[in-house]
């Protein structure tokens, strides 16, 4: 894999995927009963409920080393990082956002914790370029703000992950004490996809299970458009007026015609949320960030420029290439056509801000 261009605009990439090289390297990390659990039965792990027939790997992502794809650091760095100039990579836990489909409360929040503490001690020292998303126990509020207190102060931390399959939608108020937590070190809350519908967490489309990978894989944005407008309109970020939330690889050509719809709708019902005090679309603009991929593609490319121009997009979108995975966007083809100061906010500019990097 190489460049395809010469272009060198700094890049800040906002979902690389790291994994373990088996779920033994956690075994060191865990708290008692835990490990001697995880010696004897494994790590758990609810997966994703429908399979892909090409994997989600790519295949020239595979390290000399013979160890699973993503689990060098060292060939992650001369692979991806150096040859495309990526100043940051955000190191997105590639199965352990899925744990909190389990539903042995205990267990997961030791996997958290022994996820976390495993990449703070083989992967961070690896390189100042690598920064870390923290892992937790979404589905109990209380063990997740302890290690949000615990990790959290770390300075390679940059964010609470988890995924973007849940319960109920995470405005509710149950969720309420992870973002005063999150809000209190300065952590955004980035949803990844990830097990929805596996597990204990609900289906994965409003309109119940699919059949096959392509149609799950393809209504992800559905879930995305629930929590968002859970967070709006449950007054998350009135009450916390400095969180931010990043919907990570969920899509976004579809964000103008819901806030459309959900201002419309707010003028009309606006007593059903009596503490929110702007329109919905102005609290998204001010505390929500999409990543890039994986970007629309029309096939008349100024069908996405005219979408951008409806959302504030040069403000909004954070640069993704979901690096090793099969629908990886290389950074030197995607968004070609936007101006340089456009491509170069979105590309680092946004992330340097919202990450407080130097």
């Amino acid at each position: 894999m190489k460049p395809q261009t010469t272009e060198r605009l700094p890049i800040i990439d906002c979902d690389v995927h790291n994994q373990t090289r088996s779920g033994y390297d956690l075994i060191p990390y865990l708290d008692e009963p835990w490990r001697s659990y995880a010696l004897r039965s494994g790590i758990p792990n609810a997966g994703l409920p429908y399979s892909s027939p090409i994997g989600n790997k790519r295949k020239d992502a595979d390290p000399p080393s013979g160890l699973p794809v993503g689990s060098d650091p060292e060939y992650m760095l001369q692979h991806f990082l150096e040859p495309f100039n990526v100043e940051y990579a955000m190191l997105c836990s590639d199965t352990i956002i899925s744990s909190s489909a389990f539903a042995d409360i205990d267990y997961v929040a030791a996997i958290c914790r022994a996820y976390n503490d495993y990449l703070l001690a083989e992967w961070i020292p690896k390189s100042p370029r690598f920064k870390g998303y923290m892992c937790i126990p979404s589905q109990h509020p209380e063990e997740a703000v302890r290690e949000i207190d615990r990790i959290g102060p770390h300075p390679d931390i940059v964010a609470v992950c988890v995924s973007g399959g849940s319960q109920m939608p995470y405005g509710h108020r149950y969720y309420h004490p992870i973002y005063e937590a999150c809000a209190r070190h300065g952590l955004p809350f980035l949803l990844h996809p990830g097990s929805e519908g596996s597990g204990i967490y609900s289906a994965p489309t409003a309109a119940g299970y699919v059949s096959n990978y392509l149609q799950w894989h393809t209504c992800l944005p559905q879930t995305f458009m629930a929590h968002l407008v859970s967070f709006v309109c449950e007054g998350v970020f009135e009450k916390y007026p400095d969180f931010k939330v990043i919907l990570c690889e969920g899509g976004v050509s579809w964000l103008p015609p819901l806030l459309w719809r959900l201002d419309k709708n707010f003028k009309a019902l606006r007593a059903t949320a009596p503490w929110l005090k702007r329109l919905p679309s102005e609290y998204a603009r001010d505390h929500v960030y999409f990543t890039t991929q994986p970007i629309e593609e029309p096939d008349n490319p100024k069908h996405l420029e005219a979408m951008f121009e409806m959302f504030d997009a040069e403000h909004m979108l954070l640069f993704s290439s979901d690096y090793p995975h099969w629908d990886f966007d290389d950074p030197t083809k995607i968004l070609s056509r936007l101006p340089i100061e456009k491509k170069r906010r979105i590309f680092s500019e946004n992330a340097r801000q919202l990450f407080g990097l130097p």
